[in-house]
């Protein structure tokens, strides 16, 4: 018998998460980033959409790796389109199921109308989750 509870991504999230806007420059990104100690930035438009995920993975393989000038690329160009989301009644446990099947460290975090209201990451997942 496991003493453990259940928990839902809406207990481990960062609620209104930093976000990057479509048009910001990858280096204004990664300074904010940088700024606040954290590996990814949740993509939104105009409207606030969700639109993708900035990761330090897509700074490495799609911006460095490459010989783009971050300051002249735009985040739009190397982020990853359509993230793959969680809602925050889901729980921990599959969260973490679903990052370790896509390979991720982040999930961006939407309500039921598909509206951005955090993010979870690896590290939230393991405080309650080893």
């Amino acid at each position: 018998m496991s003493l453990r509870r259940a928990y839902a991504v809406a207990e481990v999230m960062t609620r209104n998460p930093v976000t990057a806007r479509v048009g910001e420059s990858v280096l204004d990104a990664v300074k904010r980033m940088d700024e606040l100690g954290i590996g990814a930035l949740p993509v939104v438009d105009d409207k606030g959409n969700l639109v993708g995920i900035f990761t330090e993975r897509d700074l490495l393989r799609r911006v460095v790796a490459r010989g783009r000038d971050p300051a002249k690329t735009r985040i739009e160009e190397v982020m990853t389109p359509n993230p793959v989301t969680v809602r925050p009644s889901d729980s921990v446990e599959e969260a973490k199921r679903l990052m370790a099947r896509i390979k991720a460290r982040h999930l961006p975090v939407v309500d039921e109308n598909g509206r951005l209201v955090g993010i979870v990451s690896i590290k939230d997942i393991e405080f309650v989750e080893p």
